[in-house]
């Protein structure tokens, strides 16, 4: 199984700088499918309906979210009517949509799994503990090709997760930070992993926001409309491929575009 996982998109110029690249992304990996983390690819931040649609016909196969899906309310009946647009599945069980999304490809069933950290982000349900309970569940039905998206602030809680479900998942990557990590590895048990993914959007940027507006607000304090800059863009990501019979990862690539 090969699949790539492409870092948070950024507004309109990371969805349309991911529409341009990912289709010769896929070739040039050979791809069996695409996860996409999309919960900053609306205009003003959060997801829409009209940005996770331009991102699935971009190319992508799963969308995952985080800590802003449900900062647009117009997104809560897309995520209740798409199983392929997953948030943090240790979310309030009243929150809209669902935390796994389940690829069939005929040879392999696989799952994604979203998860959002807990250290310097809002309360929510732990994620070890939730991930314990999903895979079980997942196991019992046979599918050992497991993948999460850990939403998360600190490399920490990150690189601990990693390690814990290490041999259980087949990978985990980190999603949040927007700056692409270089400690792409197979944990010893392997499960590939890498802290964070990067992001898919303005180049020169604070995290895809204009710089003079997050350096007016770093030193005033004062309320500022952030927007993002136009120009040159990147796309972050990483590429797995892992074996069809046992499910762990065999080959991890990182990539910027």
């Amino acid at each position: 199984m090969k699949f790539l996982a492409i870092g948070d998109v950024v507004s309109s110029q990371g969805c349309d700088y991911l529409r341009d690249n990912l289709p010769k992304l896929k070739r040039e990996y050979g791809a069996d499918f695409v996860i996409v983390n999309g919960e900053n690819s609306a205009v003003g931040n959060g997801v829409t309906p009209k940005s996770a649609q331009h991102i699935f016909t971009s190319g992508a196969d799963v969308i995952t979210l985080g800590n802003h899906s449900l900062r647009r309310p117009e997104i809560a009946d897309y995520l209740d009517e798409n199983e392929f647009i997953i948030r943090p599945y240790n979310y309030h069980s009243s929150a809209p949509g669902r935390g796994t999304a389940i690829i069939e490809r005929g040879a392999f069933r696989a799952a994604v799994i979203n998860l959002q950290g807990t250290a310097f982000l809002e309360p929510i349900e732990n994620p070890f503990i939730a991930a314990d309970r999903e895979i079980e569940r997942l196991n019992e039905e046979g599918i050992k090709n497991i993948i999460i998206d850990f939403h998360a602030e600190a490399t920490g809680e990150k690189k601990a997760l990693g390690f814990y479900l290490d041999g259980r998942v087949s990978a985990v990557f980190g999603t949040h930070t927007h700056v692409q990590t270089s400690d792409e590895q197979i944990l010893p048990q392997g499960t590939g992993y890498i802290t964070d993914l990067g992001m898919t959007g303005p180049y020169f940027s604070v995290l895809g926001v204009e710089p003079e507006k997050v350096i007016y607000k770093l030193k005033t304090n004062l309320p500022v409309r952030f927007s993002n800059p136009d120009g040159e863009c990147t796309l972050e990501g990483i590429f797995f491929e892992t074996d069809d019979k046992t499910g762990k990862t065999v080959h991890i690539e990182r990539f910027r575009k």
